[in-house]
């Protein structure tokens, strides 16, 4: 075998391994989806108000809050939803697909008017894509009839 020979050799070896190793990682992933490498997601959101806890500012009463439903706080980015009756969770308002903040709680999921997406209200996990991931939760304080960030 000449230098030639091994070079291609070395060269069609080498394209194979790079093709077999991309078809490989796509079929370990874990179910989401893998972005374009031109695309990057969304980094993930931190707590509202700066992440400091206990006590924040107030949001919504809970008689605000509908049974079955939520309410999207675009200005603090969060939604907050009442699965069943008194049982109150918070995510943030910012979709897991694109970043785009969530438009409205309707029909038991949140839901994103960009590309949408949908989230169950119990657990924001993910009903309807193209979002990858569930979005994340954020964390609220009952007091009384007040919800409150925090």
């Amino acid at each position: 075998m000449n230098a030639d020979e091994l070079t291609r050799r070395a060269v069609v070896t080498g394209a194979g391994m790079v093709a077999l190793s991309a078809a490989v990682a796509s079929c370990a992933s874990d179910g989401a989806p893998t972005p374009p490498a031109d695309q990057t997601l969304p980094a993930e959101p931190t707590q509202p108000g700066g992440g400091e806890g206990g006590g924040g500012a107030a949001l919504a009463g809970t008689d605000e809050i509908p049974v079955g439903g939520g309410t999207v706080f675009a200005d603090q980015e969060v939604v907050v939803t009442q699965p069943t009756q008194g049982d109150f969770r918070a995510f943030s308002a910012i979709c897991t697909h694109e970043g785009c903040t969530v438009g409205e709680v309707a029909g038991g999921t949140i839901n994103c008017p960009c590309h949408g997406s949908k989230y169950r209200i119990a657990d924001a996990s993910v009903v309807a894509g193209p979002a990858p991931r569930p979005l994340p939760e954020q964390e609220i304080t009952v007091e009384g009839d007040s919800i409150r960030l925090g």
